[in-house]
Parts: structure tokens; C-alpha cells; sequence
């Protein structure tokens, strides 16, 4: 049995790794054949492929399709010790890491790769009636609240109860937004259209505020303006400029306007995960972790953070983005730090990320794709979203999972996951307010 707490002076060099998503997966998988002893640590036994996790809330995917075990991913790794389990405090100065029912586990690099949490701008409150979409049972329960919607509107007999069970408000204009209202669309005007009796789900309506004056900011004025289009032809109300001022059992007040509504779903501002603190580091405007140009931690060079829990500025000044790709570049750039410390070779130069484009699916046959000189839009771009989203999922049954229901939900409008399979809450409860969660100032690292 491997030895979590204090080792022999003998033992091999130890990396910790915190966090299993796509930062924590590159730097185990870059540390292979160097030499050390890793230990990964993480909440949930899975990795979880989340640029799908919105098609798990609609319905279109079972979450078995983009989760895969996380020992099953290492199986052949000796080096690999997995443990799920939350961190619950960071000691530097002995080095060691606490996890809850575990103890401590004592480390020589430590890698911080823990993600971000919703930000709700000083209105924690509102978490009580809007759903967030970061966890396969984030997901469940947006997709249980959602087609509960339906069913409750097809027993009511009052007219104005229906409209709002079948009304939903997305917040946030980014890629996450877009795809949920085109999703939800596509779900209420589209499959469950034929599904129901008293009620026409064709009507339900799907609101998508954005409080900036354009949807997808980071994409070109083309392709955002696009999408817009695409949006408006699916009938969704799209409200650019339209901040939302309160979120309550009600609705939502947003732009001055109260909507009505039964679903809620957040999908504005991200906020680290709050480790920085715990490390006395400086902090970004959203908590990220402040770090030097090779991703470690300023006076703790054998602390390094990555992906959405650090704060690291591009060429053009501006922070790098959110994104799996940076994720994974530094993950794999870290593993190279770490094995020439290792090896006592020079280190490699500081992390420079290598921008690869970007994608959204608005819906059925459309997406746009900015990758740089080459922009693209509609079935061109839909095609190369959809295989780029097989070729990064992990494991050839996934793969073939999703290209298969994908080419049903193509061909026949369906969605072979409606199933309403956690109702945590009585459903009248849900239809009114989300879950609860703890990604408040009390969440473990």
C-alpha cells in the first residue's frame, strides 16, 4: 500500500495533483515515464468531458456518455495513486495536503488544477432559484426541472401557470448560454412536440438575457451576429444589454422587466475556486491564483496552478481565457517543469499559449468556429464542432455512444435521454427555485 503520509527520505519524488478535469488529466498523463510517484486527487470518480455537459441538462446525452471512471483512465499507470476525496487545507511550509476521511498526504510538487465555481456578482441569494450547469448532478437536476416543466403544464388547467412552467430564462451570453437556449429550443420545438396532448410544448418560450451589448463577446462581430440570427430563427428572445436585477421564486427582473418563469439557468460569470487564500497568494479579479510565467506560485516554486484556478495574462495583455485548450497546455507544460526538476535538466521557457480557435453550436446543422484567419459558420463549422468534440472525448465507447445518438437526434428530431431520474425537491418546488448547492464561501478546495 502506498504511503500517503511521511515517506522515507528514499521514497521517490511525490507530485500531488488536485482536480481530475482537463489541467489535472495533461500534467499526470505528461509525467509518465519520469520518474515520480503522483497522487490525483479529486471530488468525484470521473473526468467529466464538460463542453457536452449542457447536451446531458437537454437531454440529448446520457451522462455515462462524457464521464469516463478516473481509474479506469490510469489503470496501467503503476505511478498513479487515485483518491477521491476533497481537499480541505493546503500546508506549504510541511508540505503536506489534508483530504477529508483520508488525512494528510504529504507532497514535494503540489498542482492546483481545481477549476471555478458560478460567480453571482454579490447576490449569492439568487443560487436558491437558478440552476448552474458544472457537475453531472448539475445536469440531472436540469434536465429533471426541465421536463418536469412539461409534464406539470400538461396537468394544469390554469392558463397562466402553464405560460410560466413552459417560460425559461437563461442568463449569460457566452458559448454556455447560447448552446443552452439553442438546446432548449430545439427540445421544446422539436422533440417534445409531438410528445404531449393538452399542451403545445412548440410554445414554450425561451429567453436568453445577456447584459453586454452583444452575444458571444469573444467571437468575431460575423459569426456573433450569426448566431443571433440562427437564434431569433429558432425563437428564442434574445436580450442583449439587459443585466439582470433580480433573480427570485417568481422569475427573473431583468432589464427593468419582470419575466415570469418556472426555470432559471445561470450561466454568467465563473470565480475561481477559493484556494488562493488558503496559499496567501494574490488574487485576480475572479480569485484566480496570480502566477509566474512557468505556472508555479510566486515564493513557492514547488506549487504550481493551472487552468480556470490560475491568472495568467497573454501576448496581448488581456487574461487567458477559461478554455479547455489552456487547461490542457499548461497541464502539459507543468509535467515538463516538473520531470526537467526532476531529471536536473534546465527547465523548459515559460508557458506560452498557442491559440487554436474556437467553437459554439447554436443548434441543429449550425455552429460558427473562429480559428483565426479561417472563420466559419453553419454546416461547415457544425461539422468541425462535432469532430472535434468526438476526437477530445476519452475512450472509443464514449465516442461511439455520442456519434450514434447524435445521428438519431439528427435524423429523427429525438432525444433518447427524457428521462426524469432526480427530483431532489417536490416538482411545484423545482419549477419555482433551483437546487441547493455549496459553491458558496464554504466549499472545500
Amino acid at each position: 500500500m502506498t504511503n500517503l503520509g511521511h515517506r522515507s527520505p528514499q521514497a521517490r519524488a511525490r507530485v500531488v495533483v488536485i482536480g481530475a478535469g482537463f489541467a489535472g488529466l495533461a500534467v499526470v498523463k505528461g509525467l509518465k515515464g519520469a520518474g515520480a510517484e503522483i497522487v490525483l486527487i479529486d471530488r468525484t470518480n470521473h473526468n467529466l468531458f464538460q463542453p457536452l455537459l449542457y447536451q446531458v441538462a437537454t437531454a440529448a446525452l446520457a451522462p455515462s456518455d462524457i464521464a469516463v471512471p478516473v481509474r479506469a483512465i490510469f489503470a496501467d499507470r503503476q505511478d498513479v495513486t487515485v483518491l477521491m476525496g476533497e481537499v480541505t487545507t493546503i500546508d506549504t511550509q510541511h508540505r503536506t495536503v489534508t483530504v477529508r476521511d483520508v488525512g494528510a498526504v504529504d507532497f514535494d510538487y503540489l498542482v492546483l488544477a481545481t477549476g471555478s465555481v458560478y460567480s453571482w456578482f454579490g447576490h449569492d441569494d439568487w443560487s436558491h432559484h437558478a440552476h448552474v450547469l458544472k457537475t453531472l448532478a448539475d445536469a440531472l437536476k436540469v434536465r429533471g426541472s426541465l421536463l418536469a416543466a412539461f409534464e406539470r403544464a400538461e396537468a394544469a388547467s390554469d392558463e397562466a401557470a402553464v405560460r410560466r412552467m413552459l417560460s425559461f430564462v437563461i442568463v449569460g451570453g457566452g458559448p454556455t448560454g447560447v448552446e443552452m437556449a439553442g438546446a432548449i429550443a430545439e427540445l421544446a420545438h422539436s422533440t417534445l412536440a409531438r410528445d404531449f396532448r393538452r399542451i403545445r410544448a412548440a410554445t414554450a418560450r425561451i429567453v436568453l438575457c445577456e447584459a453586454g451589448p452583444h452575444l458571444l463577446a469573444g467571437f468575431p462581430p460575423t459569426l456573433a451576429d450569426y448566431a443571433r440570427r440562427r437564434l431569433d430563427a429558432m425563437s428564442v428572445e434574445v436580450r442583449t444589454g439587459t443585466p439582470v436585477d433580480l433573480i427570485d421564486a417568481e422569475g427573473v427582473v431583468a432589464g427593468g422587466t419582470r419575466i415570469p418563469c418556472g426555470n432559471i439557468l445561470w450561466c454568467a460569470g465563473t470565480a475561481a475556486t477559493p484556494v488562493a487564500a488558503s496559499l496567501g497568494a494574490a488574487q485576480s479579479r475572479n480569485g484566480g491564483i496570480m502566477v509566474a510565467p512557468d505556472c508555479s506560485v510566486p515564493d513557492h516554486d514547488n506549487v504550481f496552478a493551472i487552468g480556470d484556478v490560475a491568472s495568467m495574462s497573454g501576448p496581448d495583455g488581456k487574461p487567458l481565457p477559461g478554455v479547455g485548450p489552456v487547461a490542457k497546455q499548461q497541464g502539459a507544460s507543468v509535467a515538463r517543469v516538473i520531470a526537467a526538476r526532476l531529471a536536473g535538466t534546465p527547465a523548459p521557457g515559460p508557458f506560452v499559449y498557442k491559440d487554436v480557435g474556437q467553437l459554439a453550436m447554436i443548434g441543429r446543422s449550425s455552429a460558427i468556429a473562429d480559428l483565426g484567419a479561417v472563420k466559419l459558420k453553419g454546416l461547415p463549422a457544425w461539422l468541425l464542432w462535432s469532430a472535434v468534440h468526438l476526437f477530445f472525448l476519452i475512450g472509443t465507447r464514449n465516442r461511439l455512444a455520442v456519434y450514434l445518438n447524435w445521428a438519431w437526434a439528427w435524423f429523427t428530431y429525438g432525444r433518447g435521454a427524457r428521462l426524469i431520474t432526480v427530483l431532489d425537491r417536490p416538482t411545484h418546488d423545482m419549477l419555482v427555485s433551483g437546487d441547493d448547492r455549496s459553491d458558496g464561501s464554504g466549499r472545500a478546495i
